[in-house]
């Protein structure tokens, strides 16, 4: 019977259990603007927990209407703005715009597609911006 071991100096980079030493990326001050704030707050708590091997996000304040944003954007100093499921577009480029106007061009900013949570439901949520979150915050 033979038996042969066999050494390799080639690094573990693809064993998923493997901690990486790579520095997540960030601090990213993120604010929402939900009615709900307490699911936002739930929701985001999820995607950072997911996310924070490769990103810092700081869930750092909710505007639970349109007419918060100019306070709670001039209060927090976001680097990143989310508008939930249940604005329309035109609702959520209003936003957007409000807060840029604020913070300037370099806030990144993402709209929840209109409906998403009552349609799918809250993992639906989670995924959706998991996904769509390094063309954000790397892109």
């Amino acid at each position: 019977m033979n038996i042969f071991v066999f050494y390799s100096s080639i690094t573990n980079h693809n064993i998923p259990h493997k901690m990486s030493t790579t520095k997540p990326l960030g601090p990213f001050k993120l604010v929402t603007v939900n009615t709900a704030p307490e699911r936002a707050y739930r929701l985001i708590g999820r995607v950072v927990e997911n996310v924070k091997d490769k990103y810092t996000i700081v869930h750092a304040g909710n505007a639970d209407s349109q007419e918060q944003v100019r306070e709670v954007v001039t209060k927090e100093q976001p680097d990143v703005l989310f508008t939930a499921s249940m604005w329309t577009p035109e609702e959520a480029k209003s936003i957007h715009a409000e807060a840029k106007e604020i913070m300037g061009p370099q806030l990144k900013t993402f709209a929840l597609p209109q409906g998403l949570q009552v349609s799918r439901g809250p993992d639906a949520v989670v995924e959706f911006i998991e996904e769509n979150l390094p063309a954000l915050l790397e892109g």
